[in-house]
């Protein structure tokens, strides 16, 4: 059975002056367009296309790839707004509405939004909601401590940076956690710290076993033997963006880094600052 608004494999059944047809396992056929087919297609050959509806409503395919398919999140552009909503580039020719029911705030020309790509049941379009939120955690994650994930950046708070966690979850960059700003639409490789009983997931940009606090133990040594009177003004009171700007790190990895000198017997915590021993 074909799936719109994602990939199919699907089989040559003919072809004709303006494409070819192509098939699925239940002989359902698709049409191909002729722009899509850059080489000879030989019947009953399997192919990889996207499956959507065009402006008639009938299906079509493509061999054009789609900035994202149903089921994902994705950062697009508006191209125009007219009565039926807004329209999105999302790399194919026909573009994606957002409906006006699927709105949150006035969208205009030129705008870049997140939004989630989904399969309107009624009239089995591919369509888009900038209501996020709705299509988040309504299943709790799977995930445990230290597992690898991707998370989509798409909102900046008080307390750091939201994301979209496996096409999935809730998920927050806790800002005092951060080396340095993150990127809005940017879509990252990170790692769980912690799964909260409401199923939202605090992130980390960094791996708990990836050697950081170890070299930024050693950068602060560096530091402290080059200086005159083995002497920083810096300590765990010290603000992060001061800290940022020394070490290229975050708040809570400095203090860590201190805490394994100060066990090693390598530095003293002054009131202003640090000193070797």
């Amino acid at each position: 059975m074909v799936k719109i608004g994602t990939y199919n494999t699907l089989k040559v059944v003919k072809n004709v002056d303006f494409g070819a047809y192509l098939a699925d396992e239940d002989g359902t056929e698709i049409l191909l367009p002729a722009r899509y087919i850059g080489k000879l297609l030989h019947k009953d050959e399997k192919i990889e296309v996207f499956v959507y509806k065009d402006n008639d409503g009938r299906l079509i395919c493509t061999t054009e790839h789609p900035y994202a398919q149903v089921g994902e999140f994705a950062f697009l552009q508006v191209t125009d707004v007219n009565r039926a909503g807004a329209f999105l580039d999302w790399g194919l020719m026909k573009e994606l509405l957002v409906p006006f029911s699927e709105q949150t705030i006035k969208l205009s020309r030129g705008m870049v939004i997140p939004v989630y790509v989904y399969l309107d049941n009624a009239s089995q379009r591919v369509v888009a909601s900038a209501k996020l939120d709705k299509f988040l955690g309504n299943v709790y994650p799977d995930l445990l401590t230290g597992d690898k994930v991707r998370a989509l950046v798409y909102k900046h708070t008080d307390n750091g940076y939201k994301a979209i966690v496996n096409n999935l979850y809730h998920g927050i960059f806790y800002e005092n956690e951060l080396y340095s700003p993150l990127v809005i639409g940017e879509e990252v490789t990170a790692y769980v710290n912690r799964v909260r009983d409401d199923g939202k997931i605090d992130l980390l940009l960094h791996g708990a076993d990836d050697g950081r606090i170890d070299t930024l133990a050693g950068k602060i040594t560096s530091r402290l033997q080059a200086s005159t009177e083995h002497f920083l003004p810096l300590c765990d009171s010290s603000t992060p963006e001061v800290i940022r700007a020394e070490f290229g790190c975050s708040k809570k990895d400095f203090k860590k880094a201190l805490g394994s000198l100060y066990k090693a017997g390598i530095i003293n915590l002054l009131p202003g600052g640090i000193c070797l021993k």
